[in-house]
């Protein structure tokens, strides 16, 4: 192993900080590709082959750590958990075969290209009106937050027309999302776990409540459908169809919001990229793909070794919980040549492991690579002359999995 000036560059490293770290991640590649991080008692992977390779291995390398959170809940939270009846367990990513693949097959047949398809004129409804809301705000000239206006809630409403959620509720489901991801993959003192601990709660009945709604008076959304398969003698019980809805309806819409949050950002650090869209928007399908390599939301994923185990030429020991660092991945020179450089026309842009790889590959990558061309189309359409605001420099909530900006702060320019 290399150092520089016999530091190694994992010294002092906080994963949860993800405001500036893609320079520590390309050292971790040149140089520490594999390495335990004391602090968090995780071995830290950051190579585009290793990585790989551990999602495709599901059975050595399990899944069930993949929803743990990084700090355990204190002891006044697990006290609001449990009165509370909150008994969620991962819709898909932290289950194994055999029933991620029985519980798999049952969502998937319901949550597919025919239901987002059917969807399609609500989701250029939705983005039209809150970029007309974002217009709005910004008549005056001033700096507008793209991400309170637009990517924040555009994802929500569009995932809860295929739930059958009213739009009234979207901002409380936001605020459990939030919560949610906050739980499970941030690094919340014991003060800050007990509102999180009560909106785990209000969460857990609002599905269960739904579903109870939707078995008395079934719809044209998700839920009836799985709902309706158990009726006809699918096998799912109404638990693990709770557990589905708790993940797609947090991983459905926050995924996707910060999506759009950070590729807007690319797009105008990279003007060039942002003037061949404009100029031809044949070239937004592979953009979105090469976005999702160089900008994406997720950029951390995490596994449990069941046996020894060798990867990248280091012996990870039974029992060793695993950090992907997938957005290290996505820039690995190894697989994509100037892998730090945004190139809307890279070949092999849709190799990035954002979705993720293997048995546990993200249901529903369709309706995201959907809702985003559309909103980069209507953006390219209506705001060709957009900025970001002066001074403007992204901030990062603390987070080791997911990469969500605190704003967006951006100048609409001269309307098309």
């Amino acid at each position: 192993m290399q150092t520089i000036d016999g530091v190694k560059p994992s010294n002092g490293y906080d994963p949860f900080d993800l405001n500036t770290p893609h320079a520590r991640w390309e050292q971790f590649r040149k140089e520490e590709p594999i390495f335990f991080h004391e602090p968090t008692g995780y071995w830290v992977v950051s190579r585009y082959d290793d990585i790989k390779a551990i999602f495709d291995d599901w059975k050595t390398f399990s899944s069930e750590n993949a929803q743990k959170p990084m700090r355990p809940m204190c002891a006044e939270g697990r006290k609001i958990l449990t009165d509370g009846g909150f008994t969620a367990y991962s819709g898909l990513t932290a289950r194994v075969p055999p029933d991620h693949t029985r519980i798999r097959k049952v969502a998937q047949s319901c949550f597919g290209p025919r239901r987002f398809k059917s969807i399609e004129p609500q989701i250029e409804t939705i983005v039209k009106t809150h970029l007309d809301r974002l217009e709005e705000a910004g008549r005056d000239g001033g700096p507008v937050n793209f991400w309170e206006i637009v990517a924040f809630p555009v994802p929500a409403h569009v995932l809860f027309t295929l739930m059958g959620i009213p739009d009234t509720d979207v901002p409380k489901i936001k605020q459990y999302g939030m919560s949610r991801g906050k739980m499970t993959w941030s690094d919340l003192s014991d003060a800050e776990q007990i509102p999180v601990a009560h909106d785990m709660v209000a969460y857990w009945k609002y599905i269960h409540d739904l579903l109870d709604l939707r078995r008395a008076d079934p719809g044209d959304d998700f839920p009836s459908d799985l709902l309706r398969l158990q009726a006809e003698g699918a096998d799912i019980s109404t638990e693990e169809i709770a557990g589905v809805l708790y993940s797609t309806l947090f991983a459905g819409h926050e995924t996707t919001s910060t999506f759009m949050g950070n590729y807007l950002m690319a797009m105008m650090d990279n003007p060039d990229a942002w003037a061949a869209i404009k100029a031809d928007p044949g070239k937004i399908p592979n953009a979105v793909e090469e976005m999702l390599r160089y900008m994406p939301s997720v950029v951390g994923w995490r596994r449990k070794a069941r046996t020894e185990a060798v990867v990248g030429g280091v012996t990870l020991p039974a029992g060793a919980e695993v950090l992907m660092i997938t957005g290290s991945a996505n820039r690995d020179e190894a697989r994509f040549p100037k892998g730090e450089t945004l190139d809307i026309t890279r070949d092999n842009a849709r190799t990035h492991l954002s979705f993720g790889y293997g048995i546990h590959y993200c249901l529903g990558f369709q309706l995201a690579k959907m809702e985003a061309a559309i909103l980069l189309r209507q953006l390219a359409e209506r705001f060709p002359n957009m900025t970001l605001a002066p001074g403007f420099r992204p901030e990062y909530h603390r987070n080791i999995t997911f990469r969500v900006p605190t704003s967006v702060m951006v100048e609409l320019g001269e309307p098309a």
